[in-house]
């Protein structure tokens, strides 16, 4: 009777023994997940940043001569468009390079001027007035070139989404985020921001030296109310990184 009970004391020893060990292996399977390999996680970021890429589009805002450039001598001169076409330029290269789809904004009018705001109409006359279609004042600033497979698109009013196509088109393409650059700020890049919110645009971004306005002060205003409705609001510099 005694070798009975010591070799039941055995059994039970061990069956005790294994639950623990079972019960250690469960966990650790179950609970602890798969064993990431050092580097895995550094070779998902550039994907990652390519999805993130290919859903963001940049839009390029009247970046034209009768906009930015003084020797047009253009009633819409914007007085800080022309400093920051080298920003524009260079946003538009690191777009280039991660995939961004880009899309240039700008204003071509009837001669008439009869599709401009009302206004503006009195700077139309004789065939000739700011931004007309084929004249040297609608083209787009030197140093910025339309690519193959970029997108054009042209508007009457101050945003780019009222009465143009532009939201179909960036659907179509599967884009959820926006990048604006370009002029001037507290018209065209406002209205054509606020309109992106309204449509729920998951993010949009305004480069905030890579915009101007007629002057500084006005600038940051606008620059501070779009923050406030959720806009981001980096340098070119932060961007980029």
């Amino acid at each position: 009777m005694p070798s009975h009970l010591a070799l039941l004391s055995c059994l039970l020893v061990l069956l005790l023994s294994l639950d623990k060990f079972l019960l250690h292996y469960l966990k650790k399977r179950l609970f602890s997940g798969p064993r990431i390999p050092s580097g895995a996680s550094k070779s998902r970021r550039p994907m990652a940043a390519a999805a993130k890429w290919s859903e963001t589009a940049m839009l390029v805002i009247d970046m034209q001569k009768d906009f930015v450039d003084p020797a047009m001598r253009s009633p819409m001169l914007v007085a800080g468009g022309e400093a920051v076409v080298p920003a524009v330029a260079e946003a538009v290269a690191v777009a280039r390079e991660r995939g961004i789809f880009l899309v240039w904004v700008v204003r071509e009018h009837d001669p008439s001027g009869r599709d401009v705001e009302l206004f503006r109409r009195h700077h139309y006359s004789g065939g000739k007035g700011p931004t007309v279609k084929g004249l040297k004042g609608a083209e787009l600033a030197d140093g910025l070139v339309i690519k193959e497979g970029e997108y054009k698109l042209v508007k009457t009013r101050f945003s780019a989404f009222f009465a143009t196509h532009l939201d179909s088109v960036l659907k179509t393409a599967g884009i959820k985020n926006l990048v604006i650059v370009g002029v001037q700020t507290p018209n065209c890049i406002r209205q054509t921001v606020f309109d992106a919110v309204a449509l729920d645009y998951e993010k949009v971004t305004v480069l905030i030296d890579a915009t101007a306005a007629a002057r500084p002060e006005i600038h940051l205003s606008n620059i501070r109310d779009m923050k406030n409705i959720g806009v981001e609001t980096p340098t070119l510099e932060e961007w980029r990184r």
